[in-house]
């Protein structure tokens, strides 16, 4: 064991033996030294005492051998052998089972058969976990975040918000799913609802501005992606305008699951109800790519896009729609500030596991600076920027 390395708890730990099997083995010893002494010491007469005493003195060694036979593999072979069959098939046999059996077993064992496991196994996991070694996860191991604030006038503002996707293994997948919503609960389900393996949410917190948000928004999407076509050979294409079919309501159930069954706690939801509050879009990631080629997985993924948001909402956010192992978040907001006479001061929020932030005080425009994370980001993670008028 080198410096610095701790010992794990239990990790050299072989089993007990079993109570059980040490008693049979000894009761078996005890029989067989029993009948042996008979054999030595009883002088028996002619008829059915010789047939016994014969019968005595062929069993006892029989006895005897089975009993201190059982009880040494107890003590010696078993708990070397069962250690040993850990230490080998172990990690093989949890590769071999689907990641959602895994985790499901791991997490009821530990948190106890809870029905709000799931939403952790699908946050840990990026996706259901149903499909062997982990076809259908959708996992970021480099991940680029930037978002810049600009004033269009005194009341409302654009927010431009840019992420690069680098996956640990290429997304079956030729779609991409943009959900809009205004809704505070949907927001907090899509996540956990949509079983595609690639999407964003946008959320707009002024009901009033949601309709001229997202329209404003969707000529400003941008994607770019790498990768492979129907016969695995790798490119790489970025898109200008990209066209974005809006879903019809009558759909909705194809997309999230809570609007076709009860997801946890979560009841059924009726699409009617929301047919202010959400708008769904989805994009041909084969139009990207050109006439030339279909894409049948995508290796890495860049989204831009720019939304409307008022200014008096105080806060702006990016938040992590799979895991992701983010390095920095990057932060502009000098242009919030029409005159440039300094009127905000902006602090840096972030709801991770670790983010190294470097200050929690109210900062100047330009006093922001990259937010180091250098952690992974679960669904529900991210950084929020507040701001509110200088003191």
């Amino acid at each position: 064991m080198t410096a610095g390395e701790q010992p794990r708890p239990g990790g050299d730990a072989r089993p007990k033996p079993r109570t059980g099997v040490l008693r049979t083995a000894f009761v078996l010893v005890v029989v067989g030294v029993a009948a042996l002494i008979t054999v030595v010491s009883w002088r028996a007469r002619p008829g059915w005492p010789t047939a016994l005493h014969d019968v005595l003195e062929a069993v006892f060694p029989l006895v005897i051998v089975v009993g201190c036979g059982i009880g040494g593999y107890e003590l010696f072979v078993h708990p070397r052998l069962v250690t040993e069959l850990a230490r080998i098939s172990g990690p093989r046999i949890v590769e071999a089972l689907l990641p959602q059996q895994v985790m499901e077993t791991f997490l009821q064992s530990i948190y106890g058969d809870n029905e709000a496991n799931r939403d952790v196994v699908t946050g840990v996991l990026g996706g259901e976990g149903l499909r062997p070694y982990g076809g259908d996860l959708t996992i970021s191991t480099h991940t680029g975040v930037t978002f810049e604030l600009s004033a269009v006038d005194h009341e409302i503002y654009h927010l431009t918000t840019a992420a690069t996707y680098s996956f640990k293994k290429n997304v079956p997948v030729d779609r991409f799913i943009i959900f809009a919503t205004c809704n505070a609960l949907l927001r907090d389900s899509i996540s956990a609802g949509c079983q595609l393996p690639l999407f964003e949410t946008w959320f707009v917190p002024d009901s009033s501005l949601f309709e001229s948000s997202v329209e404003d928004m969707l000529p400003s999407v941008r994607i770019s992606i790498d990768y492979l076509d129907h016969v695995g050979r790798h490119h790489v294409a970025a898109s200008g305008k990209v066209e974005l079919r809006e879903v019809k309501y009558q759909q909705w159930a194809d997309y999230l699951t809570f609007f076709r069954t009860d997801l946890g706690p979560l009841p059924r939801q009726n699409t009617l109800d929301y047919l202010s509050d959400l708008r769904i879009f989805e994009c041909d990631l084969s139009d990207i790519a050109g006439e030339d080629h279909t894409v049948s997985a995508i290796e890495r993924l860049s989204l831009r896009a720019t939304a409307l948001q008022r200014i008096d909402d105080g806060y702006c956010y990016w938040q992590a729609s799979y895991p992701c192992y983010v390095e920095r978040i990057s932060m502009s907001a000098k242009g919030l500030d029409l005159e440039g006479g300094g009127a905000y001061e902006f602090r840096v929020v972030p709801f991770t596991f670790r983010s190294n932030t470097a200050s929690a005080r109210w900062l100047k425009p330009e006093e922001l600076s990259d937010l180091d994370v250098r952690s992974w980001l679960l669904p529900g993670h991210g950084v929020a920027l507040l701001w509110r008028a200088a003191q």
